[in-house]
C-alpha cells in the first residue's frame, strides 16, 4: 500500500469544529497562480471585508518570487492580477477561490504567464465562436511515489480490467476521483465528466467545452482543486506523461476543437482544412505541448499504447493511435470537432490552445 501524508490522518473531526464558525461577515479570498515551472500551482488567503461579487471586486496582490522559481531574492515582489473567481469547496461559502495572472515588478507577463498571449490570440478568432474541450489524465501516487494500491514489491494484473472499471480489485482511487468532481461542481468549473483509465491508479476527467480562454482559466483550477482534494487524502496527483516505464499506458491531456464553421452543417471540409493546417506545424506544436519543449512527451508518444509517434503526424477518423481522430460520428454527420491526441497531461491548456487557435484560424502571413 503505498505511504500517505502524516497530515492526512489528522482528526477531521476536530478541524469541522473550527470549520463550521461564523466568519463575523468577512470573505476569505484564496489567490492561486502557476509558478515558475509551468507546472505548479501556489496559494495564499487573504481576508477580504465581504463577498466580492466580481472579479473587480477583488484587489491585485504580490508574492515573492524568488521561492516561486520567478524571480531573484534581490527584486523578487510578483504582481498577482485576479482574472476568475470561483467558489472555495473547501471552506465554503461566501468564500472564494481566484485564479491569477503573474506579472514581473516592470508588469510584463511572466515567462510561464501564458495567458496573456492566449488571451489576445482569443480576441483575434472571436467571430469563430472556438469551443474546447479538454480531457485531463492523471495518476494517484503515495508519497513515496509508488502508485497507489500497486503491490509494495511488483506490479498488478496487465491492463485489461482497469478503464471504466468497477470493483475494488480493479478501480483505486475513486473517493477522490468523486470529492474531486464534487469539489468542481461547486466550485463552478465547468467539468463534465471522470472515468478510470488504463492503467491502475490512472484516472481522468473531462473540462468543456468552453469557449477561447474559458478552457485554459477552468482546467487550472480544475488541476488546483485536483491536487487540494489529494492533499486532504494524503496522496498525490501527477500528471507526469509517462509515470511508469515499460508496458504501461501514459497520461495524455487530448484536447477537442470545435468551430462555429465546423459545427454547421458541411463542417467536415472545415475540419479537414485544420487538420492540414496543423500537419504542417507539427513539430511547432509538440514544442508547446509539454513544459519543456516535447522532452516529457518524448517519453509517452511511441506509437505505442494508444499514441501517434511524436516524430509523425496522422489524421484518421475513430483512430486512437493518430496524432489527430476524428470520431467517427462526426466522419459520418459530417460536421462537429476534431481530437489532437498529442498535448501531454502536463501540458499548459493556454499554451495548447493558443497554437491550435493560431495554427487553425489566423493567416499564416499574419503570423510570419
Amino acid at each position: 500500500m503505498a505511504s500517505m501524508s502524516c497530515s492526512s490522518r489528522l482528526n477531521k473531526a476536530v478541524r469541522q469544529q473550527y470549520m463550521s464558525l461564523p466568519q463575523g461577515g468577512k470573505c476569505q479570498v484564496t489567490y492561486i497562480w502557476i509558478d515558475g515551472t509551468g507546472e505548479g500551482l501556489r496559494n495564499k488567503t487573504r481576508t477580504l471585508d465581504q463577498e466580492p461579487a466580481s472579479i473587480e471586486d477583488i484587489p491585485e496582490w504580490n508574492f515573492d518570487g524568488s521561492s516561486t522559481y520567478q524571480a531573484e531574492g534581490s527584486n523578487s515582489d510578483m504582481y498577482l492580477i485576479p482574472v476568475c473567481m470561483f467558489r472555495d469547496p473547501f471552506t465554503l461559502d461566501p468564500n472564494k477561490l481566484v485564479l491569477c495572472e503573474v506579472l514581473n515588478y516592470n508588469h510584463i507577463p511572466a515567462e510561464t504567464n501564458h495567458r496573456a498571449a492566449c488571451k489576445e490570440v482569443m480576441e483575434k478568432v472571436k467571430e469563430h465562436s472556438i469551443w474546447f474541450g479538454m480531457e485531463q489524465e492523471y495518476t494517484l501516487l503515495g508519497i513515496d511515489g509508488h502508485p497507489f494500491s500497486w503491490p509494495p514489491n511488483g506490479f498488478p494484473r496487465p491492463q485489461g480490467p482497469y478503464y471504466c472499471a468497477v470493483g475494488a480489485d480493479n478501480a483505486y482511487g475513486r473517493d477522490i476521483v468523486e470529492c474531486h468532481y464534487k469539489a468542481c461542481l461547486y466550485a463552478g468549473v465547468n467539468i463534465c465528466g471522470t472515468n478510470a483509465e488504463v492503467m491502475p491508479s490512472q484516472w481522468e476527467f473531462q473540462v468543456g467545452p468552453c469557449e477561447g480562454i474559458d478552457m485554459g482559466d477552468h482546467l487550472w483550477v480544475a488541476r488546483f482543486l485536483l491536487h487540494r482534494v489529494c492533499e486532504d487524502f494524503g496522496i498525490v496527483a501527477t500528471l507526469d506523461p509517462k509515470p511508469i516505464k515499460g508496458n504501461w499506458n501514459g497520461a495524455g491531456c487530448h484536447t477537442n476543437v470545435s468551430t462555429k464553421q465546423m459545427r454547421e452543417e458541411g463542417g467536415l471540409q472545415h475540419i479537414e482544412k485544420a487538420i492540414d493546417k496543423l500537419s504542417k506545424r507539427h513539430a511547432e506544436h509538440i514544442r508547446m505541448y509539454d513544459p519543456r519543449g516535447g522532452q516529457d512527451n518524448m517519453r509517452r508518444l511511441t506509437g505505442h499504447h494508444e499514441t501517434s509517434n511524436i516524430n509523425d503526424f496522422s489524421a484518421g477518423v475513430a483512430n486512437r493511435a493518430a496524432s489527430i481522430r476524428i470520431p467517427r460520428h462526426v466522419g459520418k454527420e459530417k460536421r462537429g470537432y476534431f481530437e489532437d491526441r498529442r498535448p501531454a497531461a502536463n501540458c499548459d491548456p493556454y499554451a495548447v490552445t493558443d497554437a491550435i487557435a493560431s495554427t487553425c484560424l489566423l493567416d499564416l502571413e499574419e503570423e510570419n
